[in-house]
């Protein structure tokens, strides 16, 4: 009897362990190089201000952007063409523009960056135009690229007798590789002899989960937190050693903490986004939909036939109604993401009376999430 049970005991443990597996949330290792990023490696924003030549037409319209002729006007006196005195110029190839680009980490001059162009006046189209020489400035006023070259406009457009039909937009284009590095931005790739990793997110167990990561990685006591969202590695000390350095570091998988409980709604759109964690308590919840419509027809009071007096008058008569969908009262609980959304379905909501559902929760303390609206 005490074999057959023993027996029984271990036909059963396989099922157990897939049991226990298949309770357990999965979880999903990623990269540190996808949960940190390391603080002097940056990108820097570039800024400029030119001029799009060859238009078919749709450039700027002079009389209503004065500020196209006037830099055109000190464009060609730069070149040594100077015009008469009162001229007025009256040119539609031509378009004002901004100019775009974002100037990687570690850019030496030489590199090639993207650019786009965009419309400052009222241009129609860039479409076929080319970007003269721009400069384009950092932050600090300085010049660390020039941009220049033919702008690729992915939208089409035309018109004719009044009527216009558009596809895409066409007052924004882009030049791939418009733009040459002529300026190096220093990039501080450590400090003191420690690199510094910035946490995506202000999460206090993934920081930590860092840590012992790297700490069990390379042996030693290399990684402290100093924070919730900052990391302090001691770095090698010979230079030539640190990128392969960080490169292990990136490649080291961690499991980062579940993120706090949290609903975005976009009040604009009625769009609603929940992240996994969000749950609900037990509450009733009951929800109809009011509508008010008015409609108005006019009527035409007019005078008999034998009647001798009398003028034909237009009047309006107006109808309200006012109609209420019924809600009936129902049991809402959700111990998981999708637990809510059949929930929130049995109501038959529609995303924009979630908002008004999700507010009413969060007010009645059911709902165990943070209401975000942007």
């Amino acid at each position: 009897m005490i074999k057959k049970r023993i027996g029984l005991l271990r036909s059963l443990l396989p099922l157990l362990a897939l049991a226990v597996s298949c309770a357990a949330p999965p979880a999903h290792a990623e990269r540190i190089k996808d949960l940190v990023s390391i603080q002097g490696v940056r990108t820097n924003a570039l800024l400029g201000y030119g001029l799009v030549i060859g238009l078919d037409g749709t450039g700027d319209q002079t009389t209503q952007t004065p500020f196209t002729v006037q830099s055109l006007v000190t464009l060609l006196s730069q070149l040594g063409i100077t015009l008469p005195q009162g001229t007025n110029l009256q040119l539609k190839n031509v378009a004002a523009v901004m100019v775009t680009a974002t100037m990687p980490a570690f850019a030496r001059p030489g590199q090639a960056i993207d650019v786009t162009v965009s419309s400052l006046g009222n241009a129609k189209s860039l479409r076929g135009g080319t970007l003269l020489l721009t400069p384009l400035k950092g932050a600090d006023g300085q010049v660390y690229a020039l941009s220049q070259g033919n702008v690729l406009v992915g939208g089409v457009g035309a018109s004719s007798g009044g009527t216009s039909v558009t596809v895409n937009h066409l007052s924004v284009g882009r030049i791939t590789a418009g733009a040459t590095v002529e300026r190096v931005v220093p990039t501080t790739l450590a400090r003191d002899g420690h690199v510094y990793l910035s946490v995506n997110s202000t999460d206090f167990t993934t920081t930590e989960r860092i840590v012992n990561s790297i700490n069990s990685a390379f042996g030693d006591t290399i990684a402290i937190a100093l924070d919730g969202r900052t990391v302090q590695v001691t770095a090698p000390e010979d230079v030539t050693q640190r990128v392969s350095f960080l490169s292990r570091v990136e490649s080291l998988n961690v499991t980062p903490g579940l993120s706090a409980a949290r609903v975005i709604v976009n009040a604009r759109t009625g769009s609603v986004v929940m992240n996994q964690t969000v749950t609900i308590d037990t509450c009733a919840v009951a929800h109809g939909n009011l509508s008010v419509s008015i409609t108005t027809e006019p009527v035409i009071s007019q005078p008999g036939p034998l009647a001798r007096r009398g003028d034909t008058v237009v009047a309006e008569r107006t109808q309200i109604e006012i109609r209420q969908d019924k809600g009936g009262l129902t049991m809402v609980r959700g111990a998981n993401l999708g637990e809510v959304i059949k929930a929130l379905n049995a109501i038959g909501a529609t995303p924009q009376d979630l908002l008004s559902i999700l507010q009413a929760m969060k007010a009645a303390g059911a709902l165990r999430a943070e209401l975000e609206i942007i």
